[in-house]
C-alpha cells in the first residue's frame, strides 16, 4: 500500500502494523498535498518519515503555476531519491505534466529501480525509461482512455506492472470508489491492448513487480 500524504501516511503504518502479512507500507511525499487546498509539496515537509516512496512531479499548471513551485517540488523530489538511493529502495513515482524531467532527474541521481505510475508520458520519454530499466503501471482508469492504447503497445510486457491506485482513478470517473480488487480490469485491458492473455499478463507482471521491490515475500 502507498501514501504520498501526510496523515494517511500515519493511518498507513498503524494498518501495517495490524495486518503485517497483508499491508507492506510504502511512504513518501507525493509532489502535491492537499492541507489548506491542493498545493506543491514544500521542502521543510520533507523529514517526518523514515521510507521514501511514491514521490515525484506534478507540473500541471494549476498545480504547480508558479517556477518556484516547481522549484519546491524538484528540491523535496532530489532529497527523497538521494534517500532512497541511500537506503537501497526503488521509488513509486508520479511525473503528470513532467515526465522527460522526472526520468532526466532520476537518471542522473542514478535511479535504476523505479516504477513510474499511471504514467502518460511521450512514448519518447517512455524509451528513455525503459533505456534505464524503469518500469510503468497503468490502473483502471486506462480501459477509459484509448489514447493510453498506443503506449500500453509501445511498452514490453516485461516492463509493466499493475496497479489499482485506489480509492483514485477507478473504471468509471467520480461514479463508484476504486478498490485494490479492481486490479484485475487492468489486467484484462492491457491483456485485450497487448493481444496477451490475462493469465499471461498477470504472470508476467508479478514477476516484474518482484523484481522491482526486491524485498517483498513471494
Amino acid at each position: 500500500m502507498l501514501s504520498g500524504f501526510l496523515p494517511a501516511g500515519r493511518h498507513l503504518l498503524v494498518r501495517s502494523h495490524r495486518y503485517p502479512d497483508l499491508v507492506a507500507p510504502c511512504l513518501g511525499l507525493h509532489p502535491l498535498q492537499a492541507a489548506g487546498g491542493q498545493r506543491s509539496v514544500r521542502p521543510q515537509e520533507c523529514f517526518n518519515f523514515l521510507l521514501w516512496l511514491h514521490i515525484g512531479l506534478d507540473f500541471t499548471p494549476w498545480c504547480a503555476p508558479t517556477q518556484q513551485d516547481r522549484d519546491d517540488q524538484m528540491k523535496v523530489f532530489i532529497g527523497q531519491l538521494d534517500i532512497a538511493m541511500e537506503m537501497d529502495l526503488p521509488v513509486n513515482v508520479h511525473s503528470r505534466s513532467a515526465a522527460k524531467v522526472t526520468i532526466d532527474t532520476m537518471r542522473r541521481r542514478g535511479i535504476s529501480r523505479a516504477l513510474l505510475h499511471n504514467f502518460s508520458g511521450k512514448p519518447a520519454a517512455a524509451l528513455e525509461a525503459m533505456e534505464a530499466g524503469f518500469f510503468f503501471s497503468f490502473p483502471p482508469a486506462v480501459c477509459r482512455n484509448q489514447q493510453r492504447d498506443r503506449l500500453i503497445q509501445r511498452i514490453p510486457l516485461d516492463h509493466i506492472c499493475l496497479e489499482t491506485d485506489s480509492p483514485a482513478l477507478g473504471l468509471h470517473r467520480n461514479v463508484s470508489r476504486n478498490e485494490p480488487a479492481n486490479i484485475a480490469l487492468s489486467c484484462s485491458y492491457i491483456a485485450k491492448v497487448k493481444g496477451q492473455t490475462p493469465e499471461m499478463v498477470r504472470d508476467v507482471t508479478t514477476q516484474n513487480a518482484y523484481r522491482l521491490f526486491s524485498r517483498a515475500s513471494r
